[in-house]
């Protein structure tokens, strides 16, 4: 099952540790949910292509096309810097879906208080992060993610780094954010 917390404000350590603060303070998923949008859905990444809730999903949100990606450093040319490209903070005018088939990572992403959030992936978890908001992804210190990546349509990979605030996108997720993503996903 995944996990959130808030981050720590450590900027000079290792991106690929856990980063919590002291104490630590978690989330539960229905609070994720009403702080970003963001959607969570476990999946049997061992038969994905026959689960129900991921057929389902792709059925209602339109996701025609789908890929698959092997982040480590023995998979990923030029490693270290697509690390920290990943690692800019960044928004996209399309969802991001990912189901995590192995490995492990870690997405953050800006509540609606401009905190750090850090979602932990590990197999089986699917998450849906919403087109306009503030996100960046990493390792964690296994160093190797495989993950399934959906869309609406051909692939729109044009990450949009902070400010990107003029963007309809974000304007519409913030928008959606104010009035805690109740009506999100019926537009």
């Amino acid at each position: 099952m995944v996990k959130v917390w808030f981050m720590d404000n450590e900027q000079e350590t290792d991106q690929r540790l856990e980063h919590h603060r002291s104490p630590p303070a978690y989330l539960e998923l229905p609070e994720l949910y009403q702080k970003t949008g963001v959607e969570y859905f476990k999946i049997n990444a061992d038969d994905y292509q026959n689960d129900a809730i991921l057929g389902e999903l792709r059925a209602k949100r339109g996701y025609t096309y789908d890929d698959e990606i092997t982040c480590s450093e023995k998979c990923l040319p030029d490693y270290a810097n697509k690390l920290k490209n990943f690692f800019t903070e960044h928004l996209h005018t399309d969802e991001e879906i990912r189901l995590v088939l192995d490995g492990s990572g870690y997405f953050d992403v800006r509540d609606n208080e401009e905190q750090w959030l850090r979602i932990q992936v590990v197999k089986g978890d699917l998450i849906i992060i919403p087109a306009g908001i503030y996100h960046r992804f990493t390792l964690d210190s296994n160093n190797f993610i495989k993950a399934r990546r959906y869309f609406v349509g051909e692939p729109v990979w044009t990450p949009h780094n902070r400010p990107a605030d003029d963007l309809d996108c974000r304007k519409s997720y913030l928008k959606h954010q104010a009035e805690n993503f109740v009506q999100f996903n019926q537009d």
